[in-house]
């Protein structure tokens, strides 16, 4: 009896094997990163078999015990039974720990420094070889002096601000770094989102050269950047009321910037809303901006930038540059705004350089924006200067190619919608024009500035471009 017992329970593991190979067999691909067909109801009709031959409840087994896994990310097959052994493991990875500020003392009451208690906190989570998700505590707001979140961290971390961080308007406090609030320095696989950020600017604005002309021109903080992070991810955060840019990416790459709300008054100066420098592969989506400068302004070292979904206004529009200050070579290339409404600014979609530099601006592609009561809504500046006195003429200039405007439509708040002031030594190279609209505010046609391009292509364009 007993050697028939043990031939059985052999015959049944033989059963349980056979099939799972089996089931290899019937999994077949489908091209793509993330499709995978499994094909199911012949082993699922072996499974009842089982239960109804040897009584054997499959269900209280995880499902993926019986059958082949594959990894598709990897193109690695691994049976039911590996994927068993490495359950412990994916546990592991599956952990996420909490660490919230206040838990290091800070008070949220809006006049208590909270500074030391950020720093204390970040510490822990750059520290933790586990996931964490860095907590600001909804319904507070924390007073901030600049602080600096440094990397690289050990794992990946959710910085989720629930409250509100609110900057020292104690110049004093700036006085080792006056171009920064919050800075996030060599930080991979961040995410940022969540509450509002406050620059509590009104004092830097104050004491602006370009309010108050007897002061020097200097520089004034920064109220977010992120300099040199990789795999970042910033969301659903309200910034207002900076000192000067809002929000900065500088020598980053692989970023993903959505939902946000930037604001400060149409008369705060250098206020711009996004600010991006020496960074490659970055795309800016489904956000409001209204500030006393750029909504974006992209410059040197920037390389395939994407924004859809932007509102902008006030402010000084969509801005690429100004490149070439103090004759310095610049590159910025692949740079797509697709899908923007602008309302009331004081410049559209613009690229503007310096007399004086060098490199180029090229495949630039504005596409599907509407003009409501903008200033110069399609300009090419290759003469800018923000300067007091006047700029000398000077025989270099960035090169200006392949751009594309294709899709805008509205109103102009001047007599001149497009106005293309192109360099003579360094003609703008390969524009296209295509189902171009503007018209003034009372429905006139308004003028056109068509100067040094070469290679000028117009489809459906007014005001209309040259014969």
């Amino acid at each position: 009896m007993t050697l028939l017992r043990n031939l059985f329970i052999l015959f049944t593991i033989f059963v349980i094997i056979t099939i799972s190979l089996s089931s290899c067999r019937s999994i077949k691909f489908i091209d793509g990163d993330d499709h995978i067909l499994r094909e199911k109801t012949h082993d699922h009709h072996n499974m009842n078999n089982l239960e109804r031959e040897f009584g054997y409840d499959f269900q209280a087994y995880p499902s993926n015990y019986f059958n082949t896994i594959l990894e598709d990310n990897n193109n690695l097959q691994i049976s039911g039974f590996d994927k068993f052994k490495n359950l412990e493991d994916d546990d592991e990875e599956a952990k996420v720990i909490t660490i919230n500020v206040d838990s290091f003392g800070a008070k949220g009451d809006g006049s208590t420094d909270d500074t030391n208690a950020f720093q204390k906190a970040w510490k822990e989570v750059c520290s933790s070889s586990t996931i964490v998700n860095y907590v600001v505590s909804q319904n507070k707001k924390y007073l901030l002096k600049p602080i600096k979140f440094s990397g690289p961290c050990k794992s990946s971390i959710t910085m989720q601000i629930y409250g509100t961080l609110l900057a020292s308007d104690d110049t004093s406090d700036y006085s080792k770094d006056s171009n920064h609030w919050l800075l996030f320095d060599s930080v991979e696989n961040l995410v940022v989102g969540g509450g509002v950020i406050n620059g509590n600017g009104k004092t830097w604005w104050q004491n602006s050269c370009k309010i108050n002309k007897t002061l020097p021109c200097k520089h004034a903080p920064t109220a977010l950047t992120f300099y040199n992070c990789s795999n970042l991810k910033v969301r659903d955060l309200k910034i207002e009321d900076a000192q000067q840019m809002h929000l900065a990416f500088e020598r980053c790459s692989s970023v993903a910037v959505s939902s946000l709300v930037v604001s400060a008054p149409e008369s705060s100066p250098n206020t711009d809303g996004i600010h991006i420098t020496n960074t490659q592969i970055i795309q800016i989506s489904n956000s409001t901006i209204g500030t006393g400068d750029d909504c974006i302004s992209i410059v040197s070292g920037s390389q395939k930038v994407t924004a859809t979904g932007i509102a902008c206004g006030p402010g000084h529009g969509i801005s690429i540059g100004s490149l070439g200050a103090g004759n310095s070579e610049a590159h910025v290339s692949d740079i797509t705004v697709d899908g923007a409404k602008l309302s009331g600014t004081t410049n559209g979609l613009r690229i503007k350089t310096w007399q004086g530099g060098s490199g180029s601006a090229s495949n630039i592609n504005f596409q599907n924006v509407v003009m409501n009561g903008v200033k110069n809504p399609i300009i090419i500046d290759q003469s800018y200067c923000d300067q007091d006195s006047p700029c000398k003429e000077q025989s270099s200039a960035v090169q200006v190619k392949n751009v594309i405007y294709q899709n805008i439509k509205g109103t102009s708040a001047t007599n001149e919608a497009i106005n293309f002031n192109c360099s003579k030594n360094f003609p703008c190279q390969g524009i296209l024009l295509e189902n171009v609209k503007l018209l003034g505010e009372n429905g006139e046609t308004p003028k056109a500035n068509w100067n040094n391009i070469d290679n000028l292509t117009c489809h459906n364009v007014s005001p209309e471009c040259p014969k």
